[in-house]
């Protein structure tokens, strides 16, 4: 999800109420400005890496939940595959070998299909009635943004 996130918000995809509108002004320029409007959270007049950090945030955060998430189902599953082969009495794979099981991969590309399936490919189509992340229930689908 953090991919998504990120490339949502430079790509376009036509018809996607995820996507931004690619005829709409930055909203996001000189944000050394735009620390003084009332409201603007305190670390954008920190300076420029705080703002620069702060303006990634939301990426890198969902970048560290995936690799922390992916590092727990991937030594959890490889202890409960060497447990399973220990009761056949067949020799464990270690961690690391378990790392290139493909069972390991085939598991987390199910939960990463469905993520994007739901999110992008639905959204053009289908509508939610007064969600934020949903176009309007009459918009057309060829309409980008919400």
């Amino acid at each position: 999800m953090s991919a998504y996130g990120i490339l949502t918000a430079i790509l376009i995809q036509k018809g996607s109420s995820e996507s931004k509108d690619p005829k709409a002004p930055q909203r996001d320029s000189d944000l050394a400005a735009q620390a003084d409007k009332p409201g603007a959270p305190a670390i954008l007049k920190w300076g420029g890496l705080w703002r620069a950090l702060y303006a990634r945030s939301l990426g890198i955060a969902l970048g560290l939940l995936f690799l922390v998430s992916f590092v727990i189902h991937w030594t959890q599953s490889a202890r409960a595959v060497a447990e399973d082969a220990l009761g056949h009495g067949a020799i464990p794979s270690t961690t690391i070998q378990y790392l290139f099981d493909p069972q390991l991969w085939f598991e987390s590309f199910q939960n990463w299909q469905s993520e994007f399936l739901s999110t992008v490919v639905l959204s053009i189509f289908l509508r939610q009635r007064e969600s934020p992340e949903s176009k309007a229930v009459a918009a057309p689908h060829q309409q980008t943004g919400s």
